[in-house]
Order: C-alpha cells, then sequence, then structure tokens
C-alpha cells in the first residue's frame, strides 16, 4: 500500500523578498549574492509557496550574470564592447533583484530579463 504525502506550503512573501535582495550583497561584500539565495532556496523551496519558482530564477540570474561578465572580458579588446557589457550586466544586476524582490511581493512571478535557463 503506498501512502501519499501532501506538503502544506506556507505563504511568506517576505521571506521571497528577502531571498532576491539577498543578491545584493555582491556589492556589500564582493560575493554572497550566489551563495546566500542558494542556501535559502535550498532550504525552504519545499515549505514556502513561490519559493521553487524565484529561487530557480535567481540561480539562473546569478549564473547567467557570471557567464557573461566572463565573455565580457575579452570583448574588452573589441572597440572596448566589454566596457559598455560589464556597464550594463552591472546596472541590471543591481535593479534586477529589486524589480523582482518588488514582483514578489506583489505575488507576481519574478522577470526573465537577462536570465538564461540553466535550472528548470
Amino acid at each position: 500500500m503506498e501512502t501519499i504525502h501532501h506538503r502544506v506550503l506556507r505563504k511568506d512573501n517576505q521571506l521571497l523578498v528577502i531571498t532576491h535582495l539577498s543578491q545584493l550583497l555582491t556589492y556589500v561584500t564582493g560575493f554572497g549574492g550566489l551563495i546566500v539565495p542558494l542556501i535559502l532556496w535550498l532550504t525552504s523551496k519545499d515549505k514556502v509557496l513561490g519559493m521553487d519558482e524565484h529561487g530557480k530564477q535567481i540561480i539562473n540570474f546569478q549564473l547567467s550574470l557570471i557567464l557573461l561578465t566572463i565573455l565580457s572580458i575579452p570583448a574588452i579588446l573589441l572597440l572596448g564592447l566589454g566596457i559598455l557589457a560589464l556597464i550594463v550586466i552591472g546596472v541590471m544586476a543591481f535593479v534586477m533583484p529589486i524589480v523582482n524582490a518588488v514582483r514578489a511581493s506583489n505575488n507576481e512571478a519574478p522577470s526573465q530579463i537577462m536570465t538564461i535557463q540553466f535550472i528548470k
């Protein structure tokens, strides 16, 4: 006989907002913008409503930023396009966590701008 376990997910928009804003730790400490949201996502994705979707988006966004940054560095030699790309990446890395924190507080899905879907 098979037992079916039903998980009851709690609604916690504040934790979703904190998870998005924790990406900004990179600007304060130089690191943590990937590690802290990853830990929050892994520890609460099965407990908090929407955390799995938002957490995946955050990890995908952070990995995308890292990849785009790595690709932009050699592009500096190509007419300075890498510098422009690094500026855009820096602005997006600051703005998008704030935008998605507001979206999370309003029960909206996170934005997928500049995000490669590594984790689906």
